[in-house]
């Protein structure tokens, strides 16, 4: 009887079993579905990584490149602002040349017509010398 009993367990247990087998079949299945999918992902994801890599070592050479032409444009801007500076200070200095030479202008016309007046009156002296030497 004992056998038949200890047979009888084991059928029961194989029957109750049975189930539970199935369901870790199953979980295990998915398991492994969702390894393989993972390792894929894992797969993509090194591929993204590496790519994001060489992007990023791309960006920090442009940085580097841009951070030397911010330097020279700084000293292009130092150098044209000392440029305006200069050509401040010439128009200042040529303003001053076009005044004195104006001046210089106005003065020219006086003396000319100073000239013309000397002109006038010695014309005039030497035809009054003329009459009083016709005189005498």
């Amino acid at each position: 009887m004992e056998k038949e009993l200890l047979l009888a367990i084991k059928v029961m247990l194989k029957e109750e079993l049975e189930p539970i087998r199935s369901d870790i079949s199953s979980i295990k299945s998915t398991l492994d579905e969702h390894t393989r999918i993972l390792d894929k992902h894992t797969k993509i994801l090194n591929e993204h990584t590496k790519i994001l890599n060489e992007h990023t070592s791309k960006l920090d050479e442009h940085s580097r490149i841009l951070d030397e032409h911010t330097k020279k444009l700084d000293e292009h801007t130092q150098i044209l602002r000392a440029l305006e500076h200069s050509a401040q200070v010439n128009k200042a200095e040529h303003d001053i040349i076009m005044n004195d030479i104006a001046h210089i202008k106005g003065e020219i016309e006086g003396l000319r017509k100073d000239m013309t007046n000397v002109e006038l009156i010695t014309a005039s002296n030497w035809a009054d010398i003329a009459k009083l030497k016709s005189i005498k």
